[in-house]
Formats: structure tokens, C-alpha cells, sequence
């Protein structure tokens, strides 16, 4: 927001600008509502600080727009084409708790949030192929979105898409299978707690922010709580 952008684009006599095909929009008469939704969905702002218009080259200079395809017609024709509706306002960023805890960097893409783990499969599903597990499918990110695209929906396409193109890890079926059948067990999600608990109150805490857990090198292990949240419930239930 320093004026950079205005200033390469007239000082220069020759000025190309390049952009994705997704970018257009029906006619100037939808900018304003554009420039708005960006501005709020993104900042909370009426307006950014600054907004260039560029109509045409001034006497004796050259403007070149190259609108760059580059598979975004191959992606209209699939059933996850709404993500080009995104406008890159970082709303799902922001509400996402798997984003807000992780940082970006831990997303290892381009593209990272909700946004990211429903576009960068589109590439290569065998490189992205667990992107789509980074949700927690609280569905805030299909509420926030100011285009409506259904990201929520794309998440459990594409889980489905890594299984039936056997992308997963052999140990993640495994692992997904035991979740499954233990979160059915009323008796087993119990003993579960009891262990958990019992493990957060006397494992060491040397041991738990050893080399050996890299997560712990910039988070704390949360505190045990003293009853779980079944055990509360029942007591409420009771009273």
C-alpha cells in the first residue's frame, strides 16, 4: 500500500499486466460490488487504501492485458469449478481452526487453508493427497465465504477422490478403520479418556517436549482437565 503498483504502471512506456481468466467480470457496473466484497470479506474495510483503474495506455505508451488460461477451462468442466469463483479475501483463513493453529507454512502448497485443500488436489492428488484431512469439518469456512463456494461439500469429494484412487496411506485406512470402530464403543471412548487423562497428569513433561515430538517446540501441552466433558454432562443430567 505504498503506491508501488501505480507508480510501475505509469511511469513506465510499456506496461503488461497479466491475469487468470477467473479474474473477469461481467461489465464495470459489478466493480463496485466487487471491490467492497473483497475489502470487507478480507479487512472489514469499506475500501482498501488503494484501488487503481486502468482504462487504457496514455499518449505514447503501451498496455498489454494477457489473460492466461493455463487448464482453468479443464477446471469449469469439473465439479469443483466454483473454487474459481474465489476471490482471495482469506476469510476461510481466518475462521478456519485448523489454519489458526497451524500457520500456512504447514500446509506445504501454494494455496493453504480451505481454500488450498480443495484446490491444490485439483494439481495432483497423489502429492496433495492429505490436504483434504486438514478440517475438522466445523463448516465456518462455507458460512464465511463471500462467493459461496461450497467448501465443506469439496473437502468430502476430494476425501472421497484420494480413496477411491487409493491415494491414502495404507496406515491412514488402518488408523481411520480403528477410529471408527472405537468411537462406536461407548466402553472403549470411556477407557480412552480415562487413559488420556491419566497420561497428560503423569507423563513427564521432559518427555512430552523431547526432540522426539517436534509439535512441541512452539506449543504447550494443554493442562488436564479434571473431569471430561462425559462425565460433566451426566452430572448436569442428574441435578
Amino acid at each position: 500500500n505504498e503506491g508501488n503498483a501505480d507508480i510501475s504502471a505509469n511511469v513506465p512506456p510499456l506496461y503488461v499486466a497479466s491475469a487468470g481468466i477467473e479474474k473477469m467480470i461481467p461489465g464495470p457496473e459489478q466493480l463496485p460490488l466487487f471491490i467492497r466484497l473483497l475489502s470487507r470479506s478480507a479487512l472489514g474495510f469499506a475500501i482498501t487504501q488503494y484501488t487503481s483503474h486502468y482504462h487504457g495506455p496514455a499518449e505514447g505508451q503501451e498496455l498489454h492485458l494477457v489473460l492466461v488460461d493455463n487448464g482453468r477451462t479443464d477446471r469449469l468442466a469439473s465439479e469443483t469449478w466454483e473454487v474459481l469463483k474465489c476471490i482471495r479475501c482469506s476469510a476461510c483463513f481466518n475462521t478456519c481452526p485448523v489454519f489458526r493453529r497451524s500457520g500456512g507454512l504447514s500446509y506445504e502448497a501454494t494455496y493453504a487453508g480451505p481454500i488450498g485443500i480443495v484446490l491444490e488436489p485439483s494439481y495432483d492428488l497423489h502429492r496433495y493427497a492429505q490436504l483434504p484431512y486438514a478440517c475438522t469439518h466445523c463448516g465456518s469456512c462455507g458460512n464465511v465465504c463471500p462467493v459461496k463456494i461450497p467448501i465443506p461439500d469439496y473437502v468430502f469429494h476430494w476425501r472421497k477422490e484420494v480413496v477411491e484412487q487409493k491415494e491414502d496411506l495404507l496406515s491412514h485406512r488402518y488408523e481411520m478403520l480403528a477410529g471408527s470402530k472405537a468411537l462406536a464403543s461407548e466402553k472403549l471412548v470411556e477407557a480412552g479418556e480415562k487413559f488420556t487423562l491419566a497420561a497428560l497428569k503423569h507423563t513427564p513433561h521432559a518427555l512430552m517436549a523431547s526432540r522426539f515430538n517436534p509439535w512441541a517446540k512452539a506449543h504447550e501441552m494443554p493442562a488436564a482437565p479434571e473431569k471430561t466433558f462425559r462425565q460433566w454432562y451426566r452430572e448436569q443430567q442428574k441435578s
